[in-house]
């Protein structure tokens, strides 16, 4: 049971355990890049024991990816957090036999290679479930299983392409637009995170086996812009780009104010229109049926899009902000780093932590996001080196004896 500790008010609340919901939860991670790695990410900030698997000689390439310092990848830190690291070439057939020995003590599979290799290695999810009924395999790869595409390689770029994203992405007389970020990967990790935790759900409260979470990279960020696709079904329109603008939400972009920054407004409800045009200074739009009716509304959304953008280009961003503070307009400046870091909500909420790491030292990366007030999820360390756990868990975990784990580094397996 929870240990109970007093708050300052007097009554009881439960403290916080030291342990995460996932405690005794092992996941062995197969996949590289972002997706597959994501889901383990996850469910390792909560507990899980997370084995990652790498490439003997290369590594995932995410150590590389994008922004480095000293040759390490920035990103790798944060996604690759309390994890174990170790080395395996699924290629060797000595390397497949160590993965099975791993999986038979071990609850999650993530994989994200191509279904045809993962056959090659005997490490599809019929032959895993034949061999560990008990196993959850979470596989995600550009297109799913099924259809033609399914074993072409794809990235979350050509998913956000053909996932209608970039078709309604950017200004309304320019080319379609890319995420500069892992969106198509960031959301299939979080959608196969939420999945694996269904099926060991199902495994482990109904007492059934462990099964298969096959996720695209394509069809979560689909789902996210489901809107165009009902519009095609129902009224025969086909969504293009409207830069910042939103149907059913006017006034509704990113304004420029007066000393070269930027502010941005939704206003989706009739009650928050309202509290715009009061606090520019058009009280007259706030009783007029033209400007309240959201549908009305939205026929004049150039028209009030206008308005808007002429009040704050007359006024710095501390000045039209505190306006719309006091007037309780929905409004938020637009944050580049330095400004994310600097929030002083986001501060308080400690959104941000600084975490001590061996290879670049004092590094802020972002909080688990849930917040699970009795198992909050948590950074134990950044991560770690190519191969750093090989002799914990090949020696400690599965047994292997020091000289049989110097064999495996000779050959090459590890």
């Amino acid at each position: 049971m929870v240990e109970q500790e007093r708050s300052a008010t007097g009554g009881n609340r439960a403290a916080p355990e030291t342990r995460g919901p996932l405690h005794g939860l092992r996941v062995i991670e197969a996949a590289t890049l972002a997706a597959g790695p994501t889901v383990a990410t996850t469910l390792g900030e909560f507990g899980a024991e997370v084995i990652k698997v790498e490439p003997p000689r290369t590594g995932d390439p995410m150590r590389t990816w994008g922004d480095r310092r000293d040759g390490i990848g920035l990103v790798w830190k944060s996604i690759s957090r309390n994890k174990k690291c170790v080395t395996l070439d699924l290629r060797e057939a000595a390397g497949q036999r160590l993965l099975h020995r791993l999986l038979d003590v071990a609850d999650v599979l993530v994989v994200g290679n191509r279904p045809s290799a993962l056959a090659r290695w005997g490490l599809d999810f019929d032959s895993v479930h034949a061999a560990h009924p008990h196993i959850v395999v979470a596989h995600i790869t550009g297109y799913g299983r099924g259809g033609p595409k399914s074993d072409r390689p794809g990235y979350g770029t050509l998913a956000e392409a053909m996932s209608g994203f970039a078709q309604v992405t950017g200004e309304e007389d320019g080319p379609p637009t890319l995420p500069p970020f892992m969106l198509a990967d960031g959301i299939a990790g979080l959608t196969a995170a939420y999945a694996v935790m269904m099926a060991l759900y199902h495994r482990d409260v109904h007492g059934a086996a462990g099964q298969l979470v096959d996720v695209s990279l394509l069809e979560p960020l689909a789902r996210l812009i489901e809107s165009s696709t009902l519009a095609y079904d129902q009224l025969g329109i086909v969504k293009t780009r409207t830069g910042n603008q939103l149907a059913a939400s006017a006034p509704r972009n990113a304004y420029r104010t007066s000393d070269g920054r930027w502010l941005a407004i939704s206003s989706a409800s009739p009650s928050i229109a309202v509290r715009v045009f009061r606090a520019i200074d058009r009280p007259d739009l706030a009783e007029h049926p033209d400007y309240i009716d959201p549908v009305r509304r939205q026929e004049r959304a150039r028209e009030v899009d206008g308005l808007v953008a002429a009040w704050i280009a007359q006024r710095n961003l501390d000045e039209a902000m505190a306006v719309f503070e006091a007037a309780e307009v929905t409004a938020a400046p637009v944050y580049d780093a330095p400004a994310l870091l600097a929030d002083e909500h986001l501060r308080a909420r400690g959104t941000f932590q600084a975490m001590d790491d061996p290879d670049l030292g004092r590094m802020r990366v972002q909080a688990p996001v849930p917040r699970l007030s009795a198992t909050p999820g948590r950074v134990e360390h950044l991560g770690r080196p190519l191969g750093a756990d090989n002799d914990h868990v090949y020696r400690d975990l599965l047994g292997l004896a020091p000289a049989e784990i110097e064999d495996l580094r000779k050959e090459g397996v590890i």
